[in-house]
C-alpha cells in the first residue's frame, strides 16, 4: 500500500515562499510519477506540477509557472514543491498524490494514491 505524508504548509505573505514535502513509504519510489494538487474552498481540484519517476520531466500548471518548482530525491522517497512569489490566490490544500507509472499525469484521475493534504494560506 502506498503512503504519503506532506508537510510543510502554513500561513505566509503574499511574496514569501514555502516548500512543501511529501514523502513516500516503500522501496520503488523511482517507479511512481508525482504530482500536486490543490484545493480552494468551492472549487475543484486542481493540477499545479508533475514529475516524471527519475525527475527528468516536470509539468506545471500556467498560474504557477515561473514561480513554483518541482524536485524529488529518490533516494529519500521524496518529492517537493519549492513555491516563491506566493499570491493570496494560490490558498488552497495541496495534496500530493502518486501513480504507480513514471510517466506524470496531469489529472486527477491519473492519480490513485493521495496524501491527506495541507494547508497553504497566502495573506494580503
Amino acid at each position: 500500500q502506498v503512503q504519503l505524508v506532506e508537510l510543510g504548509g502554513g500561513l505566509v505573505q503574499a511574496g514569501g515562499s514555502l516548500r512543501l514535502s511529501c514523502a513516500r513509504s516503500g522501496r520503488t519510489f523511482s517507479n511512481y510519477a508525482m504530482g500536486w494538487f490543490r484545493q480552494a474552498p468551492g472549487k475543484e481540484r486542481e493540477f499545479v506540477s508533475a514529475i516524471s519517476g527519475s525527475g527528468s520531466f516536470t509539468y506545471y500548471a500556467d498560474s504557477v509557472k515561473g514561480r513554483f518548482t518541482i524536485s524529488r530525491d529518490n533516494a529519500k522517497n521524496t518529492v517537493y514543491l519549492q513555491m516563491n512569489s506566493l499570491k493570496p490566490e494560490d490558498t488552497a490544500v495541496y495534496y500530493c498524490a502518486a501513480r504507480n507509472t513514471i510517466i506524470p499525469g496531469t489529472t486527477t484521475p491519473e492519480y490513485p494514491y493521495w496524501g491527506q493534504g495541507t494547508q497553504v494560506t497566502v495573506s494580503s
